[in-house]
């Protein structure tokens, strides 16, 4: 009975209709003469919308009916840009592209086939993008007055980036061909405008050496910058006469992995200097870095920033803190006060919030890296919940997350981890995970319990482990394959890997060939990390959730392991939401994963399970 009230949320904690209704997030900041723009996602619709900052007043400019979203690589990304008086987005429903006048009427559709479009940008009358056709990418350009469209580059097995300099004479991009990810190779290309087209694309850099570009950048002046990482973290470099040139940066990743297009943590400003956000020990610094490295520091109270802007008078960034959800933030350049455009609602009073600790602990032969977030109810030992992200090349961040308050608010510690694999530290610790996949970021999850109890923050014997696709792979690995965890959550995951190789798309079709070995040579390393073939070495309850419109992790994965462990006699149950695909989006489900893991939790302390 003791345990039970120790783990009943006080009167005033966050309901879990709370916890999801303060999801609001944004993305993909442009601003111009004519305001700032952002993408804003509101989990109560399901929606995201375009909204307008001018004159001091905002207003949602995606009227209902629309929802502003690429689904390109499935992940999508870039799904809107500013095209002199207009808006020119990508449509969720139907993954064309509209043009959208910002004096107002409905919007009209600019393209009609069965394609997707995706890192969408304007420059000299066009839209230029990725186009998917079914498992076909290339880059084009779409005439903003008519629709016509422009073949730029294909060949490539995918692009992101396209980048017109500001005379319109130059092209730059990023391509990677399979079995490469964007975050392992990559190939900066560039090409030159011609009277009747683009001269032949020529590599600035990429192939000469294994490393990871992105987010490549024309200055005022036409000169080309980008991030690469073969300096050992992902920094800005410009190109000369002689081949890219580092720019004065801290050691640091400048960016996460791109996941998503149009992602922007960084902007040249001329002469050598630029704006940027990147990682320091886990937490995110926002600077202006002059080109003889001195810093002046944006950063304020907030730790991450992301689509970074500017203009004349401001910096604009979407930021979040370890109490502040995210925000679109303006911050005067002058004298750096912060002005919050959207977003950033207190979610409880700062006295209520579990503040991040950061985590650096032994693991196996190296270290690993996350965040520790004490309950919030006294208990000198409470339980523990370790959160393990997707990817698993992602990562997670010392910000205010609503779910890891509603733990907390419920008696539990959270220990929010960056497992070996995650980016943030260095290509040499994401790269970690090379054909270490079920291994590594599992020993990583465990030696982190051992970690807490040595220093009395936790009780191991009541240690549990959620995760979210890659993560409930990671989760089902650790159920099977040691003994640190009375039970485990897994969402959307994966539970065999041959399997999701053969149904997943393309974008990651070969991840696994990296992350595990050739499917063809090396079955035996499969067969060892594949928790539905181990599901007898499970002995602790285990709860799914699962989208039925999942193309990433199929459904079958999740029934099949649900019943192997049922009939081990093992507690295990499955939850399946008809109208959500690979991460849940709709905040009536968001909510009833929450209650119901929660409930699943509490029966296992309480001996119901």
């Amino acid at each position: 009975m003791t345990e039970t009230l120790a783990l009943s949320p006080n009167p005033d904690a966050l309901s879990a209709d709370d916890a999801v209704a303060a999801g609001i997030d944004f993305a993909e900041l442009e601003v111009s003469a004519a305001g700032l723009f952002w993408s804003e996602y509101r989990p109560q619709d399901a929606a995201s919308r375009i909204w307008r900052w001018f004159a001091g007043h905002t207003t949602c400019l995606t009227p209902d009916g629309f929802s502003v979203r690429s689904r390109v690589y499935e992940y999508g990304g870039g799904s809107f840009c500013l095209a002199d008086d207009a808006l020119v987005f990508v449509n969720e429903s139907d993954q064309q592209l509209y043009r959208q006048l910002l004096t107002g009427g409905a919007p009209q559709q600019l393209t009609f086939d069965d394609k997707r479009y995706g890192d969408v940008r304007f420059a000299c009358g066009q839209i230029l993008a990725v186009e998917e056709d079914r498992a076909t990418h290339r880059l084009v350009a779409i005439d903003i007055a008519d629709g016509t469209r422009q073949l730029l580059a294909e060949g490539a097995d995918f692009y992101a980036a396209p980048t017109l300099s500001l005379d319109g004479q130059r092209l730059a991009w990023i391509e990677w061909q399979r079995p490469h990810q964007p975050w392992t190779s990559t190939s900066l290309m560039c090409a030159d405008r011609l009277n009747d087209g683009w001269s032949k694309p020529r590599c600035v850099a990429g192939y000469a050496q294994e490393e990871s570009l992105q987010q490549p950048r024309f200055d005022l002046q036409g000169r080309l910058y980008c991030l690469t990482d073969r300096g050992g973290f992902w920094q800005p470099w410009v190109e000369t006469a002689e081949g890219l040139e580092a720019l004065p940066a801290a050691a640091a990743d400048h960016s996460p992995a791109p996941w998503q297009l149009g992602g922007c943590t960084w902007l040249p400003l001329g002469n050598g200097g630029y704006l940027a956000s990147w990682s320091e020990d886990g937490f995110g610094v926002l600077g202006l870095r002059a080109a003889d490295g001195s810093l002046e520091d944006f950063s304020g109270a907030y730790s991450r920033f992301r689509s970074l802007a500017f203009d004349d008078q401001y910096v604009y960034c979407i930021a979040a803190s370890a109490v502040s959800p995210s925000a679109v933030l303006a911050i005067r350049r002058d004298d750096h006060s912060i002005q919050v455009l959207a977003g950033g609602v207190a979610l409880l009073p700062a006295e209520r919030i579990s503040r991040p600790q950061s985590l650096r602990y032994p693991s196996g032969d190296a270290e690993a890296h996350g965040y520790f977030y004490p309950a919030m109810n006294g208990a000198p030992k409470p339980p523990l919940v370790v959160f393990i992200h997707g990817g698993p090349t992602s990562a997670c961040y010392p910000v205010l997350d609503p779910r890891i308050q509603y733990w907390s608010q419920r008696g539990f510690a959270v220990a929010d981890l960056n497992y070996r694999g995650s980016t943030g530290y260095g290509r040499a610790y994401r790269q970690s995970l090379y054909l270490n996949w079920g291994v590594v970021d599992v020993e990583d999850a465990c030696a982190v319990v051992a970690h807490l109890a040595e220093r009395g923050l936790i009780n191991p014997d009541q240690a549990f482990i959620r995760g979210g696709s890659a993560g409930g792979y990671t989760t089902l690995c650790a159920l099977a394959f040691q003994d640190v965890f009375r039970a485990g959550a897994s969402l959307y995951g994966v539970s065999d890997p041959v399997a999701l190789g053969q149904a997943t798309h393309k974008f990651e079709s070969d991840y696994l060939d990296w992350l595990i070995g050739d499917p063809q040579t090396d079955t035996e390393r499969y067969r060892a990390r594949t928790p539905l073939l181990h599901a007898d070495q499970i002995h602790v309850p285990v709860i799914f959730f699962q989208g039925e419109l999942d193309a990433v992790v199929v459904p079958e994965q999740t029934r099949a392991m649900l019943k192997a462990l049922q009939d081990n006699g093992i507690p295990a149950e499955a939850h399946f939401y008809p109208n959500e695909r690979h991460g849940f989006r709709q905040a009536v489900n968001q909510a009833d994963a929450l209650e119901k893991e929660w409930a699943f939790y509490r029966r296992v302390i309480d001996g119901r399970l």
